[in-house]
C-alpha cells in the first residue's frame, strides 16, 4: 500500500482533509500516550528507538520503493511497537487494565506506581496480613499506613526511617509492647517499610464511635488529608479495621483484608460492594 499516494488521494476527496487531520491528530495521540507510558516506568530512552522505527516503517512501506516484504513487515511497525511495550511492561499494563475495569469514582482513589514485581506485591500482602492476624489474637495494638502515593514528609519526620523490606516478623517486631516504637504508626510503600514510630494527625469529627480509641482516630485522620489506606489492630478487643477517605470499616479477616491491600495496590479491580461488618463515618 502506497502511504503518501493514498494521503494524495484522500486529500483530493469531500472532507480528505478533515480526514487527515483527524487521522494524524489520532496517530500523534496514541504515540504520545506510548511516550507517556514510557516515561512514567522510566523507559523513555525506548522512545528513541521506537520513534524512528515508526518513521522508517512508513517510508519502507511506500510501494514506489519496491521493497513488498520488509515494507510490509515495517507498516505494522507501530503495532509491534506496541506489542513489545505490553510484553516488556506487563505489570504495569495488568495494572492499568484492572483501573478501568474498576469503577469510575475510584479511579483516583489509588495510585500504583511501584519499582517491584507483582509476586513481591502479593508477598507484602501476605506478610502485612499475617502480622495482623498475628496481632489481633494476642491483642497486640498496631497502625499500618499503605501509602500509595506520596508520602507526607512532615509525617515520616516523625517518627524512625527504616527503609526496609516487609516482613511479618519485622511489623509484629515493631508493634510488640516492649519495642520502642510501637506506639506509633508504621508508612509501608510497595513492599518496604519507610518508616516507623510516626505520629499521625487525630480526626476532629464528632462523629467517630466514642468505643474507638486514639490509634483509630489517628487512622481516620490521616486518610482524611493523604491518599493512605490505614491498617487497625484494636489493643482492647483484637478486632481488624480498615481506614480509607476518613471512612472506617471494622471487623475485617484475612480474606477481607487481602482483597482490600490487592485493589489498593492495583492488584485487583475494585468492588463496589463494601467489605467490613461495620462502617462509620469520620468526615461527616
Amino acid at each position: 500500500m502506497d502511504f503518501f499516494g493514498n494521503i494524495e488521494k484522500k486529500l483530493q476527496t469531500p472532507g480528505g482533509i478533515a480526514a487527515c487531520v483527524f487521522d494524524i491528530l489520532l496517530t500523534a495521540v496514541l504515540i504520545y500516550g506510548i511516550i507517556v507510558f514510557l516515561k512514567k516506568n522510566n523507559a523513555v530512552k525506548l522512545a528513541a528507538y521506537l520513534l524512528p522505527l515508526t518513521v522508517i516503517g512508513v517510508v519502507l512501506s511506500s510501494e514506489e520503493l519496491g521493497l513488498t516484504v520488509i515494507g510490509t513487515v515495517m507498516s505494522y511497525s507501530l503495532v509491534l511497537a506496541v506489542v513489545a511495550i505490553i510484553l516488556l511492561f506487563p505489570q504495569e499494563a495488568r495494572r492499568g487494565l484492572l483501573k478501568l475495569a474498576s469503577p469510575k469514582e475510584t479511579h483516583e482513589a489509588y495510585t500504583t506506581e511501584y519499582d517491584v514485581t507483582d509476586d513481591q506485591l502479593h508477598s507484602a500482602i501476605g506478610d502485612i496480613v499475617r502480622a495482623a492476624q498475628n496481632m489481633s489474637k494476642k491483642n497486640v495494638g498496631a497502625l499500618i499506613v499503605v501509602s500509595t502515593h506520596g508520602v507526607p514528609g512532615h509525617i515520616l519526620d516523625s517518627g524512625t526511617t527504616l527503609d526496609a523490606v516487609l516482613s511479618g516478623a519485622l511489623l509484629e517486631s515493631i508493634f510488640n509492647t516492649k519495642a520502642p516504637l510501637h506506639d506509633g504508626a508504621v508508612f509501608v510503600r510497595g513492599n518496604r517499610i519507610i518508616a516507623a514510630g510516626c505520629f499521625l494527625p487525630l480526626s476532629q469529627s464528632t462523629t467517630i464511635d466514642k468505643e474507638l480509641g486514639t490509634r483509630h482516630r489517628a487512622a481516620i485522620g490521616v486518610t482524611e488529608n493523604y491518599n493512605v489506606l490505614a491498617v487497625i489492630v484494636s489493643e482492647e478487643t483484637g478486632v481488624i479495621s480498615v481506614a480509607h477517605r476518613g471512612e472506617i470499616s471494622r471487623y475485617y479477616d484475612s480474606q477481607m483484608l487481602t482483597e482490600k491491600l490487592e485493589q489498593a495496590y492495583g492488584l485487583k479491580a475494585v468492588s463496589t460492594k463494601k467489605k467490613g461488618k461495620r462502617s462509620i463515618k469520620g468526615n461527616e
